[in-house]
């Protein structure tokens, strides 16, 4: 078993006074780089929350309409196939997020963009995109009563 002081020299971290361990000095140091990092809240925090009229774009609508339609095709063939269907939450988030923000940047380019893509944006497109392939896995033919 190697002694405190080997340890201290493998790591390159020494206890400061006050601090009793080598595990001491390593939580230390692990809680001053997260003190000096910023959260994604830090960043935020500082910019207004839109309203809900605000959230509720054509853009998002657009959006949400193109991947419920794609998801929905997919949720119906992954039914029928295989009589499961996996939680597409991700798939919408994500999806949702790079066609929202491709579009975007396009009307930058083009100098027709209004307003810039915000988060709560993306959580329209995913609650939207997620309930429309809900209503597909649940609805109609697939409920179970032909």
């Amino acid at each position: 078993m190697a002694s405190r002081r080997d340890e201290k020299l493998e790591s390159g971290l020494s206890p400061e006074p006050g601090f009793d361990t080598l595990t001491d000095a390593v939580e230390r140091r692990n809680h001053k780089a997260e003190a000096d990092s910023d959260s994604v809240e830090k960043i935020f925090r500082s910019k207004v929350v839109p309203t809900w009229q605000k959230q509720l774009t054509f853009r998002a609508f657009a959006v949400s309409f193109v991947l419920g339609v794609m998801l929905t095709f997919i949720v119906m063939k992954l039914n029928l196939t295989t009589g499961i269907t996996p939680s597409l939450n991700v798939s919408a988030g994500l999806l949702g997020f790079f066609f929202a923000k491709s579009w975007t940047a396009f009307l930058d380019k083009s100098g027709l963009l209004k307003q810039p893509f915000t988060r709560q944006e993306n959580t329209v497109i995913q609650t939207c995109v997620v309930a429309t392939a809900g209503i597909a896995f649940s609805g109609g033919d697939f409920s179970g009563n032909i």
